[in-house]
């Protein structure tokens, strides 16, 4: 049973979107606040929430006081009387859901918790947002960390970082976020920590190829040793900044997203490992698994960079060349130390 806490903030929020993770921070944000403003886009997830205080399709021991919930099925009604908009769907969809807002956003605060890149120009989803809605850097706040939706349904302890160029409102999404839970804290990496959480998708996906071709832990190992030097090295040429890479937010969002029985990514990897075509993969999961357009977008990002970055083209290679996994993951395991 969901039970109420103190209300710690005095502006009003509204969510976007209706899968796992957003149904995971709606949970979080109706126990902190007194009441939230969702948008549903499908008609039965919306009857589903009203009727039985339960997502039908996404995370559904989730338990919902109903009473806290304003759900609409039209984004401008949801977003129209919001002080912070929280921006929670798939990557690939945020164009496509940014085209349906017609109210002007310019004067609100915007935050994605999207842990992809708009795909059609290759954006961080806060640049893209900034350009779409005239918002300005100092509107802009990230979330993210290694918090998988289903533990937060289970009420695990979770770890959130939030970033902004604003730490004043990083504080204050900090403490809607802020339940029994959940530990929050503040970063200045607003684009080092979207960028993050763009990588370690496409290293779970690294992860679970190799568990799909037979490799071991050993390998998986070093596979992830690899990969967060090489997230390191990405993040700092594109976006220079002092940042502890062993943070939670980087290190230990690549390690719940490489490893967990919950990552989707992993899950789609291990489909490719055993020969699933990228196809029939998709058709079998329920849920969308970020990395595969993310690592569209990385490596078309980094043409501009180029960036030593062997595990993300190895995946690349797999998933939109049609090439070996096995002979891609032979060559890795031959540079790996």
């Amino acid at each position: 049973m969901v039970e109420s806490i103190i209300m710690k903030s005095k502006n009003t929020v509204a969510l976007l979107g209706s899968g796992s993770w957003a149904s995971a921070i709606v949970k979080i944000l109706h126990m902190s606040q007194k009441s939230v403003s969702w948008y549903i886009r499908e008609p039965e997830i919306k009857e589903g929430i009203e009727q039985t205080g339960h997502n039908p399709m996404y995370v559904s021991d989730i338990e919902y006081n109903t009473k806290k919930l304003r759900i609409f099925d039209n984004a401008d009604d949801a977003v129209r009387d919001a002080d912070i908009i929280i921006f929670c769907v798939p990557s690939k969809f945020i164009d496509s859901l940014c085209a349906g807002i017609t109210v002007d956003l310019s004067k609100k605060q915007l935050v994605t918790a999207v842990k992809g890149m708009e795909p059609e120009k290759v954006m961080l989803v806060s640049e893209y947002l900034q350009e779409r809605f005239r918002v300005k850097p100092r509107q802009m706040a990230v979330i993210s960390g290694p918090c998988h939706a289903e533990e937060v349904a289970m009420e695990r302890v979770s770890y959130l970082t939030i970033g902004s160029a604003n730490q004043k409102l990083a504080k204050t999404v900090a403490e809607m976020l802020k339940v029994p839970f959940i530990h929050t804290c503040l970063s200045k990496d607003m684009e080092g920590i979207e960028y993050s959480a763009v990588l370690k998708n496409v290293m779970a996906l690294a992860s679970g190829i190799a568990h799909g071709l037979g490799y071991g832990d050993n390998f998986t190992s070093a596979l992830t040793s690899n990969a967060i030097q090489e997230m390191k090295r990405f993040l700092d040429v594109v976006k220079p900044l002092k940042r502890d890479i062993n943070d939670s937010v980087y290190l230990g969002d690549l390690l719940v997203t490489a490893y967990s029985q919950f990552s989707r990514n992993r899950s789609f990897g291990t489909m490719i490992g055993k020969g699933y075509s990228v196809k029939a993969a998709q058709l079998e999961m329920n849920m969308v698994a970020e990395g595969y357009t993310g690592v569209y977008c990385i490596v078309h990002a980094n043409e501009k960079y180029n960036v030593d970055m062997p595990i993300t083209q190895a995946v690349y290679n797999i998933l939109y060349d049609r090439r070996s996994a096995r002979r891609e993951f032979k060559l890795l395991s031959e540079k790996f130390k």
